[in-house]
């Protein structure tokens, strides 16, 4: 099944949730923590979503390059003006369940401009 959702003034945080729910197959009546899942989750205008508080300044992401002293810093306004599906989808992947269905799970998040 697919789920269309409006990112359009929506909090980031909230609408991760719901669509990693969504991903997850809670959802569904045929729900299998050991499955994939057949539902899809369709954003749109993911570019407009909300924050609230400082969070654009705030909030850092960290990545290291495996050489001493190479810690890479970029701050939440830098990701999503790079690329705001990155930003969604790394949040969505983080409220995921750690095991090897992640990555099959985030092929069925797809974005629409």
């Amino acid at each position: 099944m697919d789920f269309h959702l409006d990112a359009k003034d929506q909090k980031l945080g909230r609408l991760s949730s719901q669509i990693a729910l969504i991903l997850q197959g809670k959802k569904s009546v045929s729900y299998n923590p050991r499955l994939v899942g057949q539902d899809r989750v369709i954003l749109k205008n993911y570019a407009k979503i909300a924050l609230t508080g400082r969070k654009l300044r705030d909030k850092v992401y960290y990545r290291h390059t495996g050489y001493v002293g190479h810690l890479k810093e970029t701050t939440l306004e830098q990701a999503l003006a790079r690329d705001p599906k990155r930003a969604i989808r790394e949040t969505v992947r983080k409220m995921l369940p750690k095991n090897f269905l992640n990555s099959k799970r985030l092929k069925n998040l797809i974005f629409v401009d």
